[in-house]
């Protein structure tokens, strides 16, 4: 079927929304694309201070025969409307009947669940790719595992991922958390995203939720809580899972963790134990107190904050016969949102351009970047400055 366009950007009045606008105007002048969302006025708005040249689309995410209409004419379409439980059931829906790609910015697994469940067989018989989670959360984790494996020519039995990051919140992040609350039971399965039937008993003694403070074997720091771990690794594990379905392994009872990691013991501790106290302040009444501090949807860090920011993933894995390889992958600018508009941005165009994605054009579902995009992404975000070393 012909798309009248390549991408549709939904959610391009929200912060990271308006982020990607600028990110596709300045880097693609040549991408056939178009805005949408709910609200029409706040749109044109957008399109007229942002200075685009592209089409605005209305589509409310609870109007199916809207989104239905907005997923016909498009190749992709790159979501940022959050909370996506909340807003993007449908949209998915759409996507999915109407043969459109779909990418995500979410790191809301519980919603990841419900997709698999729903849409993943029919997506897969189809040859469309839902890929969720493909900003901050979980590319680095994601990809870096990718890269990491694939310097060995042999099984690899575990990697650590360990996170460094300087940027700022927004409230639209801020209003995800708190829709979250009350699923903590199924958040904390290590295996939620996988397929059934593919977790080991030694997989799972191996990937239980927890952090440890202590000084990290070839790299410099100190390992602590990793902030978006709980998110982060499930996305790897089902990587890992669908890779062993499709022939390619990482290795026989691959095993993955994720860890934030500081400069002394005394930071380490520190980022650590503050960071349970802001988790058990969220999931009592006590969160009501604190939310009227915190920016509302639509807010977020400066131009400078987000200029100054950047993320360091650092991955320490080791082959099944106990060879060590370190690797990192490194992007310049805030992570939540100018770093994650980078990212997304170029997940949706290698949907979008390319035809040589892992698994070739028949291939679908809902996967993974890792799976799903593989080294053309790699490769795209090479160009697009963000870094993947091998250092020892």
């Amino acid at each position: 079927m012909d798309k009248n366009y390549e991408i549709i950007v939904y959610g391009a009045t929200g912060f990271t929304g308006q982020i990607c606008c600028k990110y596709l105007r300045d880097n693609y002048t040549d991408l056939n694309w178009a805005l949408a969302g709910r609200n029409k006025e706040k749109l044109e708005q957008i399109k007229s201070e942002l200075n685009l040249k592209c089409d605005v689309f209305v589509a409310d995410g609870e109007d199916i025969e809207a989104l239905r209409s907005l997923a016909r004419q498009t190749k992709v379409v790159l979501s940022t409307a959050g909370p996506f439980a909340r807003y993007g059931s449908l949209l998915v829906q759409a996507c999915v009947e109407e043969n459109a790609h779909y990418t995500d910015i979410t790191g809301e697994n519980h919603w990841v669940r419900g997709l698999i469940d729903k849409h993943h067989v029919e997506a897969a018989s189809k040859g469309i790719r839902i890929i969720p989670s493909c900003g901050y959360d979980s590319i680095p984790s994601d990809l870096g595992a990718l890269f990491t494996i694939s310097q060995f020519n042999k099984p690899v039995s575990r990697v650590d991922v360990y996170h460094e990051a300087q940027g700022g919140a927004s409230g639209g992040t801020t209003e995800t958390i708190f829709t979250m609350d009350g699923l903590t039971k199924e958040m904390r399965d290590p295996f939620v995203l996988n397929p059934d039937e593919t977790v080991s008993e030694e997989q799972r003694q191996k990937s239980k939720d927890g952090f440890t403070i202590e000084e990290v074997d070839g790299i410099e720091g100190w390992s602590g809580i990793g902030m978006m771990a709980v998110a982060n690794t499930r996305v790897v594990r089902r990587s890992a899972a669908l890779m062993e379905q499709n022939q390619k392994s990482y290795g026989s009872n691959f095993t993955f963790g994720e860890h934030g990691l500081f400069s002394s013991k005394r930071k380490a501790r520190l980022a650590s134990y503050a960071s349970i106290l802001a988790f058990i302040v969220i999931g009592t009444p006590l969160k009501h107190l604190v939310r009227p501090f915190l920016l509302k949807p639509g807010q977020g860090p400066s131009q400078a904050t987000q200029d100054k920011g950047w993320f360091r993933a650092t991955f320490v894995a080791y082959s099944e016969d106990n060879d060590r390889k370190i690797c990192s992958i490194y992007g310049s600018g805030d992570p939540g949102y100018k770093s994650t508009a980078k990212l997304v941005c170029e997940s949706a165009l290698a949907l979008a351009r390319s035809n040589d994605l892992p698994g070739g054009n028949e291939y679908g579902g809902v996967l993974t970047s890792a799976v799903g995009l593989g080294h053309v992404l790699i490769e795209r975000l090479k160009k697009a400055e963000v870094e993947f070393t091998v250092l020892s």
